[in-house]
């Protein structure tokens, strides 16, 4: 891999089906911690799940850039986007799918795959191409997830 910024300049955030509602916060959360930071970010989803965050944040404080999926992979296969730094959020199958294509098109960046649900161990263990795994049961409470991705990102509070 190439060398990847500690603070990314362009970050893609790719989401599944909206059924879990964790997902959406988590999202934010995310987005707005690289936000802060100076990071440019997009997020890619299907219309519901886009819809979502539109009626969630209609001053655009958190969420700026919103684009279909499929068109922002269209985007990245003809090189017209790329990103630092790829998050995929999944708790089905399709969303593993989605990260695997977004590890075949953007091999040199960073890409973080948070892996929830129900019983996400099984979902995890689909995984088989390079990537950092965030993994934790989260359907309704993102609170435990929430602290695992401050870990992984670095965000975690001290505590000394």
């Amino acid at each position: 891999m190439t060398d990847i910024p500690a603070i990314p300049k362009k970050a893609l955030i790719v989401l599944g089906c909206p059924e879990a509602p964790a997902q959406q916060a988590l999202a934010f959360h995310v987005a707005y911690n690289l936000k802060t930071r100076g990071t440019d970010v997009l997020i890619a989803g299907n219309p519901s799940v886009l819809n979502l965050l539109k009626v969630s944040d209609p001053e655009k404080h958190y969420i700026a850039d919103t684009m279909v999926l499929e068109k922002c992979i269209a985007e990245v296969v003809e090189r017209k986007r790329d990103c630092d730094l790829c998050v995929v959020f999944a708790h089905n199958d399709a969303a593993i799918a989605y990260a695997a294509t977004m590890r075949h098109l953007l091999p040199e960046r960073r890409l973080v795959v948070i892996i929830f649900g129900k019983d996400p161990g099984p979902l995890a263990d689909e995984i088989n191409f390079p990537c950092e795994k965030v993994v934790d049961k989260a359907v309704h409470n993102p609170v435990p997830l929430k602290a695992k991705i401050n870990e992984v990102f670095g965000w975690a509070v001290s505590r000394t």
